[in-house]
């Protein structure tokens, strides 16, 4: 079993973001996926930054993958999205069906986690494109992952998000600028104010959402470090781990741990309290409401 870590979900500086792939380099992940996946806008890093990064952690070790926007709302979106299909040198993972297009037939490509590959026909569909792995939908439960594992497609491998702030939706609409009164082609890059997201609450005051401009994303932190011994029972190829503005790297390190040096599941997730900017959640994983924890 692998260790993956996710595209950036938010939208950083560019320091930061440089800085924060230079750690990467050193933290115990396999592959690391690269590139805006969330809103076009976000320009501080272009295709050549991305490349060249993709480039650095190359040279590690580490298996690279460039993601692909999830909703494309204007022909410049398609063709970022072409170029990052055609780049020529790292693998790509698809998260619509236009980059499934792109990549059918000439490269081996990763099956996003928004393509919705919900049964066995649709993961043997996408098998016969060229996918030779698919990420498990967020809302997926463990019952039907273990279905879906019965009937895999030959040399297909599964990769599960098991850390991290789920992106439940997306929307033509931007609700970071909303929430300022701004237009979102004018939204002044507010999203560089909320490195985590903007939390949403009740009227209550409990943690209900996450707005990351166009993506709506859960409050809580999924989190199936408690599930790692189940996962490995069920030969899952890879874990994916979501970062976040801070303490990525002991996230990180932690899951690596209980994966392949002995720590005891439940004192990982004791250990990762301090490095969490909210409380866990894993309802999805056991058929019940997203939210819940078991």
């Amino acid at each position: 079993m692998r260790l993956a870590l996710g595209p950036v979900q938010y939208y950083w500086p560019k320091d930061k973001l440089v800085t924060f792939y230079r750690e990467v380099a050193d933290m115990p992940v396999d592959i690391v996926y690269l590139g805006e996946t969330v809103c076009a806008r976000r320009h501080e890093l272009r295709e050549d930054d991305w490349l060249s990064i993709a480039s650095d952690l190359a040279s590690t070790g580490k298996e690279v993958v460039l993601s692909t926007q999830v909703l494309l709302e204007s022909g410049a979106h398609l063709q970022a999205m072409h170029r990052i299909a055609g780049n020529g040198l790292h693998l790509v993972e698809a998260n619509d069906m236009g980059a499934v297009g792109q990549m059918e037939g000439k490269s081996p490509f990763v099956a996003g986690p928004h393509l919705n590959l919900y049964n066995p026909d649709a993961l043997r569909f996408m098998a016969s494109l060229g996918a030779f792995r698919w990420v498990m939908p967020l809302e997926m439960s463990c019952g039907s992952l273990g279905k879906m594992m019965e009937s895999l497609p030959e040399n297909m491998q599964t990769e599960v998000f098991v850390y991290g702030r789920l992106p439940l939706a997306f929307s033509a609409r931007c609700f970071t600028a909303r929430y300022h009164n701004l237009q979102k082609d004018s939204c002044g890059f507010k999203c560089l104010d909320y490195p985590d997201g903007l939390k949403v609450h009740t009227r209550e005051e409990q943690s209900f959402l996450v707005f990351n401009g166009i993506q709506t994303q859960s409050a809580k932190v999924y989190n199936l470090i408690l599930e790692i011994p189940l996962l490995q029972k069920m030969k899952v190829d890879v874990l994916r781990i979501s970062p976040q503005s801070e303490h990525t790297g002991e996230i990180v390190r932690l899951f690596h741990e209980v994966m392949g040096t002995g720590l005891p599941a439940t004192e990982g997730l004791q250990r990762m309290g301090n490095f969490m900017p909210e409380q866990s959640c894993n309802g999805y994983w056991h058929g019940k409401p997203g939210m819940e924890w078991h």
